[in-house]
Formats: C-alpha cells, sequence, structure tokens
C-alpha cells in the first residue's frame, strides 16, 4: 500500500477560528492536509497561514480564482486541466484535475490528460459513477495514469452514492485520499470516514489482502470497523440503493460482508440462500455465500431475557433470526406488527426496529421488560422511546452483537 495524504475539506459554515479549530481537530484525528475551495470560502473567511501552520494547505479553484495569499501560503495549488487559461503555479505547487461531468472510458479519460503537465505536478482524475461496475473502468484508468505520470503522482476518485467502495479499493495506488470527517456535512459524494481511513492505515498488516465491509443505512454508529481485521469499510448506501449490483461489482476486491438493516432479505434472495434474511456474505472463489450469524445474537439476547414466552416487535432480518433460534429452544415467539398493536403491551418483548424508524403512535407498555438489539447512541434512542412509552429497557444490543461478530470472523477467516 503506497503512503497517501488524507486530505479534508473545510466546510463552508466555519471561518476565522473556527476554520483553524477544525483543522487542530482534524490534525488530531489522522489528517494530513487542509483543503480550502473557492466555491465555499471567500479571501477574508480564512487567515490561509494559519491554516497552513497547522498542517499543509491545498487551495482548490473552483469557479473562482484563488487568491494570491491562499497560493503563498499553499501545499498545492488546485487547478483544472482543461478550465484554467493556464496551469499557473509556483514550482513544485501544481495539483492538476480534471472533474468529468459524466463516466468516461479509459480511452475518453486518457484525451483529457493530452495537455502537457508540469513533470513536478500532481494529477487528480475524477468521475461520477454510473454503477457499481464502473469500478472496473475506474480502475483500468488509474493503471493508464499512473503509467503516463507516474504510480506516485496519480489519484482517480470516484463520486455518487455508490463510490465508497470504489474509493476504498481504488485507494490502495492513489496518491490523495479526500475523506470526510462525519457528521452531516461532506465535501463530494462518496467519502469514506476520516477514522476508517486512519484505522486502516495504522492496523492494516497485508496491503494485499481482501478487503471486508459492512453494507447497511445509516451506520456511521456501527462497531464493526473497531472490531474486526483490517482492512474494514463502513459502506452507507440508501435504502434504493442496488446493493445487489454492489456486492457483485466487488467480489473481486472483497473477502466479505456484514449485512444490516434493510439489506438482509434482499440479499438473501439474491444470493439463493435458503434463509429469509442473512447478514454476513463471504467470498468462494467466483460467487458469494450467505450465512446468518444474527442466530448467534438472538441466542445470547433470549438467554439474557430469561423467559419462556417472548414477543417481537418488527418482522425484519432480526426476527428472522429470534425465529430460528426460539424454535430450536422450543420457546414460543409471538411477532408482532405495527398495525396489530392496539392494547397496552405487558410480558417480554424483544424491540428489532431501527431508531430510524418511528414507532406507531399508540404503542404503550404496561410493566413490559423490552430487550434492546441496538446498541451505541441507537440503542439509547429505542431506550429512551420505551421509556417514555411505560416500558422498561433491557440494553442488550452489545451482547447480541459481539456474538454474531464473533461468528463473523470465523467465517471470513475460511473465504477464498
Amino acid at each position: 500500500m503506497m503512503a497517501t495524504r488524507r486530505i479534508i475539506t473545510l466546510p463552508p459554515s466555519l471561518t476565522g477560528a473556527d476554520a483553524v479549530a477544525f483543522a487542530r481537530d482534524g490534525l488530531k484525528r489522522g489528517a494530513d492536509v487542509i483543503e480550502v475551495r473557492t466555491d465555499l470560502h471567500a479571501p477574508g473567511d480564512i487567515d490561509p497561514d494559519a491554516l497552513a501552520r497547522v498542517m499543509p494547505l491545498l487551495v482548490s479553484e473552483r469557479g473562482k480564482p484563488v487568491p494570491a495569499p491562499w497560493v503563498q501560503a499553499s501545499w498545492r495549488v488546485d487547478r483544472d486541466v482543461e478550465r484554467a487559461q493556464d496551469m499557473d503555479a509556483p514550482p513544485g505547487k501544481l495539483l492538476a484535475s480534471h472533474h468529468a461531468e459524466g463516466p468516461l472510458t479509459t480511452t475518453e479519460a486518457l484525451k483529457r490528460w493530452s495537455r502537457p503537465i508540469p513533470p513536478d505536478a500532481l494529477v487528480k482524475h475524477v468521475e461520477p459513477m454510473d454503477g457499481p461496475a464502473h469500478l472496473d473502468v475506474l480502475l483500468e484508468t488509474q493503471a493508464a495514469l499512473s503509467q503516463r505520470f507516474g504510480a506516485e503522482r496519480v489519484t482517480v476518485l470516484g463520486m455518487g452514492p455508490v463510490a465508497i467502495p470504489a474509493r476504498a479499493v481504488l485507494s490502495r495506488r492513489n496518491g490523495l485520499e479526500y475523506v470526510a470527517m462525519g457528521g452531516p456535512w461532506t465535501a463530494a459524494p462518496g467519502q469514506r470516514l476520516l477514522d476508517d481511513v486512519v484505522r486502516e492505515h495504522r492496523k492494516a498488516k497485508d496491503p494485499h489482502a481482501l478487503r471486508l465491509g459492512i453494507l447497511g443505512t445509516a451506520i456511521p454508529h456501527s462497531r464493526s470497523p473497531r472490531i474486526h481485521r483490517q482492512p474494514f469499510d463502513r459502506i452507507d448506501l440508501a435504502e434504493d440503493a442496488p446493493v445487489e449490483a454492489v456486492v457483485d461489482a466487488l467480489l473481486p476486491h472483497y473477502a466479505g460482508f456484514a449485512v444490516t438493516s434493510p439489506f438482509k432479505m434482499r440479499l438473501a434472495k439474491h444470493t439463493g440462500s435458503q434463509l429469509d434474511a442473512i447478514n454476513t456474505l463471504v467470498r468462494r472463489g467466483s460467487r458469494w455465500e450467505s450465512f446468518n450469524t444474527d442466530t448467534e445474537g438472538a441466542r445470547a439476547v433470549l438467554e439474557r431475557l430469561g423467559a419462556k414466552d417472548v414477543a417481537v416487535l418488527g418482522d425484519g432480518g432480526s426476527t428472522q433470526a429470534l425465529r430460528l433460534v426460539s424454535a430450536e429452544q422450543g420457546l414460543a415467539l409471538r411477532v408482532v406488527k405495527r398495525a396489530e398493536i392496539q392494547a397496552p403491551l405487558s410480558g417480554d418483548w424483544v424491540w428489532t426496529w431501527p431508531d430510524r424508524v418511528a414507532a406507531p403512535e399508540n404503542l404503550r407498555f404496561q410493566g413490559a421488560r423490552v430487550a434492546v438489539i441496538a446498541y451505541g447512541a441507537p440503542g439509547r434512542r429505542v431506550a429512551a422511546e420505551i421509556v417514555r412509552r411505560g416500558g422498561t429497557p433491557l440494553l442488550l444490543g452489545a451482547a447480541w452483537f459481539v456474538a454474531q461478530a464473533r461468528r463473523q470472523r470465523q467465517l471470513w477467516e475460511t473465504a477464498t
């Protein structure tokens, strides 16, 4: 794995001292470069010298010219290889970039780079992706540009709703990696989180190892990247994303995936599983084999709950695991869907709805114990909702997560 510089972009809402504080926080968390763009900040919004004292400053020309004080303080100056009248920058400072308006073939991409580039310039090529399979084209383009300019100078990036895993794969041969600090603002669609990238670079033992990852929606809280071997990617997709095409395109590059809400049932069907829902994919040569290690989590939760009769709120992928384990153990399990809730609920329950899904307004508990299988901040939010509705929450999400993750790790070690 070649050494890459991790770049964070200054959000447009931060100026002055707040901008410097953002840079310091990024440096502490492992960023290498702070980027300032002319479409996000006016000349007087920032003190370029103050930012450059924190870490190297990348100044990027986007529509408006780069102010001279920015150039003077900069480590590199990003200018578009096609749009700029010239690519003027002090010696050793040019980052020549091209931002394509649509997906390109490798031949088309190389034509965009026919203009002579100074030998000390870095090269950055960015394309929107028209689907997960476009990763193969980007890899081909990356190899061709590296051959032309030298691998240490080249960065190729994908953009769009399915670009996160593509960026992870491309990063192994990129000189620069643009990352998101987290929170609601990102500089471009498809950026990986800084914390995940830093973790990979610090802990990955084999630079050529197949990657692992977690597929889901709204998963910034997931602990999986922290406990599994690296490289492990957090692949956050929209609920309607083509997850089937994503896993097929990533088969050559990944040893396996953890699968979470809302893709457990869709990928069970896609992989031909006999189970209604799965949470683990393992590479077997030219195909995916699917498993549901949630049964280990369900077993841990039902044992902690210690009840003979259990009811479940929700009927998603987690509920399928609870059904299997309760049948093994001879427990009575009742699944209650949203439309079936009427009177206040009593007894022992398991809440399986993700915290992003609002519970029915008429849901009330009366003397009920309710197991929460979410963990972290989402688990705490669910617990607060249970208390508000009169129930007693039991935070068992960590027990579920650890039990199923242990089994996932064993399965991924068998990947071929």
